[in-house]
């Protein structure tokens, strides 16, 4: 009798456990902004099939926040330009206006360019310019 409960309520165990895993990922990706939820995804995305799906789900989100940068990284990306910099320069050129934009703007955020102002007073006004966008 025992026995046939245990085994009846094993999809409740199932669901309960991914019900706490879900609450464990949901709890890490609010402390710090996921500060301790990256390396998890780190490991991850060694995995062939786990990384493939991580990219699936990076460009789905990346496509609903923001199309033109979506659009200049898959072109980036499809010509090889990640790798060699002398495919990014070509591939740049093939870009639009607002892809290009949205693409510098992006290296910008993340420091893969230094804003281009030496001193105190060109630091302000690029600031100030970049407020006003």
């Amino acid at each position: 009798m025992l026995a046939s409960i245990v085994t009846l309520l094993i999809p409740l165990w199932i669901l309960l456990g991914l019900l706490l895993l879900f609450g464990v990922l949901a709890l890490l990706g609010r402390i710090q902004n996921g500060r301790y939820l990256r390396p998890l995804f780190a490991a991850m995305a060694k995995v062939p099939l786990l990384r493939r799906w991580l990219q699936k789900l990076s460009n789905a989100a990346l496509e609903r926040s923001n199309p033109e940068l979506a659009s200049a990284m898959r072109k980036m990306q499809r010509s090889g330009a990640l790798r060699d910099p002398q495919r990014a320069q070509a591939a740049m050129s093939q870009l639009t206006a607002k892809e290009r934009r949205a693409l510098l703007e992006m290296q910008e955020q993340q420091g893969v360019i230094a804003p281009e102002a030496t001193n105190r007073q060109m630091r302000r006004r690029l600031e100030k310019a970049r407020k006003r966008r």
